[in-house]
């Protein structure tokens, strides 16, 4: 209940300092005042207005720092450590990953399912294919004896 009443209370201080700080007048105003600009129209004179506004909202801003921290303490204080649940709902039906078996320090696992090591069967490689010599066209094309021909140089 009294934080019921402490978040009422919280709401209308916000909004009373939103509204208290947008009716006060920045330090720009004040240059107006010397060309006849407004020290008459004011509800609370000359003066008052300012220091009635600027001290209400000081301490609207201390009220409401301090429900903050009362409110933030409370929420800190009161709240319970979470008890193991039990009750899992669908996931208590799911059965828990087996545990891998702990390997002894220093020593390397086997890969799963690795054989020992042999030496492969000589038959189980294919032997490569031997290569042919490319046929050769009748004609112009050279043998493979012969030298290319000499070009002579151009000279100019």
């Amino acid at each position: 209940m009294l934080l019921l009443i402490l978040n009422v209370v919280f709401v209308i201080i916000a909004i009373s300092m939103v509204a208290l700080i947008l009716m006060q007048r920045g330090a720009g105003a004040q240059a107006g005042s010397g060309f006849g600009g407004g020290a008459s129209a004011t509800v609370f004179g000359s003066r008052g207005a300012s220091n009635f506004l600027s001290k209400s909202t000081k301490w609207l801003a201390i009220s409401f720092f301090a429900i903050t921290l009362y409110m933030a303490w409370h929420a800190t204080h009161s709240a319970r450590p979470d008890v193991q649940q039990t009750d899992l709902g669908v996931m208590s039906s799911v059965p828990t990953a087996p545990t891998a078996p702990v390997a002894a320090p220093g020593s390397v696992p086997a890969a799963p399912g690795a054989l020992p090591a042999a030496t492969p069967p000589a038959s189980s490689v294919p032997a490569a294919p031997a290569p042919q010599p490319a046929p050769a066209t009748p004609g112009n094309a050279p043998d493979a004896t012969q030298s290319p021909p000499a070009v002579a140089p151009q000279g100019g």
